[in-house]
């Protein structure tokens, strides 16, 4: 089977997780809810619906490893790792706020080699196959073009692994280069928004590969630049991500690597 194949199945499982979610979804207030940390929930649905997907991915390709943000990772035989977020923007979920998506991404060779973001409430489908450009619902989307920082709007994401004043000072840079900023808590989804053009950029000092190498692979597949990394290091640790059009993104370098002491 080939790298196409496994990024057809991806996209097909990812829509169909995302029929489950949904349901989920409707009626969320029956869900069991735990606390992992700080502003860190997850729910039964985030654990089934990661079942649900390792189940599909072990069923087709037995020998491939599977690492998901709710049950950890499983070994494989032929160097290939599939990366899964059930439900990246869980707290959103939790309270009815449409704003979050599932996540998946395939591994080898320490890079990303596809990416899938699927947004169930809007249907909207951001895929990407490295080489072959950046879709959405199977039309290609670009990056924003020409605007400054300005012009339009960054994403920010930040979690209780980072200090408060880290965000804050980033906040404050934005502000004072009259830039728009915004935060919807899914950062996998703020990455696909900016391959879409809707965002330009996206900045989050530490995120786990769950959360961004798939949407990385978008922006880097729309025309936008994103930093160089091992993705097998991001799976093993996680890092920072900087994300945006090629006319901002050594802005958004300026502002953030100082704001995180680099």
């Amino acid at each position: 089977m080939t790298l196409e194949d496994k990024f057809a199945f991806s996209k097909d499982l990812c829509q169909s997780a995302g029929l489950l979610a949904r349901d989920y979804f409707a009626r969320r207030g029956q869900l069991r809810v735990d606390q992992k940390g700080s502003h860190d929930w997850v729910s039964e649905a985030d654990r089934k619906i990661e079942s649900f997907i390792r189940e599909r991915i072990a069923e087709a390709w037995p020998d491939d490893r599977i690492v998901g943000e709710e049950h950890g990772g499983t070994s494989g035989a032929n160097g290939f790792t599939w990366v899964i977020d059930p439900i990246d923007g869980t707290t959103n979920f939790l309270n009815g706020i449409p704003t979050w998506t599932i996540v998946l991404a395939g591994v080898s060779e320490c890079k990303t080699q596809f990416g899938v973001v699927h947004d169930p409430v809007y249907d909207e489908t951001f895929s990407a196959l490295r080489g072959r450009g950046a879709k959405l619902n199977g039309q290609s989307v670009h990056v924003a073009e020409g605007k400054s920082l300005d012009e339009g709007t960054v994403g920010l994401g930040y979690s209780n692994r980072i200090k408060p004043e880290n965000v804050t000072s980033i906040v404050s840079a934005l502000v004072v280069r009259g830039t728009m900023f915004n935060r919807n808590a899914s950062g996998a989804l703020s990455l696909a928004y900016v391959a879409a053009g809707r965002l330009l950029g996206y900045v989050e000092e530490h995120m786990n590969a769950w959360d961004c190498l798939a949407g990385q692979l978008l922006v880097a597949e729309a025309g936008g630049v994103v930093e160089d990394q091992n993705a097998d290091e991001m799976i093993r640790k996680g890092g920072r991500v900087i994300a945006g059009a090629p006319q901002v993104f050594e802005d958004l370098k300026s502002i953030a690597v100082p704001a995180w002491g680099g």
